[in-house]
């Protein structure tokens, strides 16, 4: 009972802040997933170099630096994945021990909070968290079967299967590029989330600052002018 008296306190404008940041990571992935043919996401330019890239590499002989390129891609998200894995169960077992953290609200003057509500704050943080990490999973496992599908393109470029199996490749490695940058998201969403922890307008501020570094990434990036007029 003494739980359920705890959620009751919690200010309904904490339920729309919740609200406010699952509903931004959701609406400014799909932005980047789904760009105005006007101004195109550097995940979206990409996607078409990736394109470019099996074109060329069914011209390419020997393609060791083919296989490199995807062992660098597979190695990044092995990495990502295994850094999730460990930081969700440092969250798991802070929220089980919500002592350590009781001196530090003391220290800077925030009003005390009971269990619950420490633990329903850290388990916004450990849910993108365990999203990004079964993004980088799964991306990670997409990129095997691009692998393998690069492996299976003939090495004859003029065999009548050759481009339509390097295509086949290069859209499985997009899905996992896409799938890996959703983790990247996720991550940045968790770490915007960490505001919760300061008050209800932290966790705005935070939200606000994490929309912003995406979309200037993605929409307004250095990397992005290079990708369309060959310089910053």
């Amino acid at each position: 009972m003494e739980h359920f008296s705890a959620l009751d306190h919690l200010p309904i404008i904490d339920f729309i802040a919740v609200a406010f940041v699952v509903g931004s990571w959701f609406l400014i992935g799909w932005r980047i997933e789904h760009p105005s043919p006007k101004r195109s996401s550097v995940t979206m330019l990409m996607a078409q170099f990736h394109r470019d890239w099996a074109k060329v590499f069914v011209e390419r002989d020997p393609r060791i630096f083919d296989s490199q390129v995807l062992g660098i891609l597979r190695q990044g998200t092995a990495f990502f994945a295994s850094t999730s894995i460990l930081v969700l169960g440092g969250l798991l077992a802070l929220m089980g021990n919500v002592d350590p953290l009781r001196g530090v609200v003391e220290q800077v003057g925030l009003v005390e909070m009971s269990v619950l509500i420490w633990q329903l704050k850290f388990a916004l943080v450990a849910f993108f968290v365990t999203n990004a990490f079964l993004k980088f999973v799964w991306a990670h496992r997409v990129f095997g079967y691009g692998t393998v599908m690069m492996a299976a393109v003939p090495n004859d470029p003029n065999a009548p299967d050759a481009i339509d199996r390097a295509m086949q490749a290069a859209e499985l490695n997009i899905r996992a590029v896409i799938n890996f940058n959703r983790g990247l998201r996720a991550l940045y969403y968790a770490l915007g989330s960490l505001g919760w922890i300061l008050g209800t307008p932290a966790l705005f501020l935070t939200t606000l600052i994490v929309i912003w570094v995406l979309w200037s990434r993605e929409f307004a990036s250095v990397p992005r002018s290079i990708l369309i007029n060959g310089k910053a």
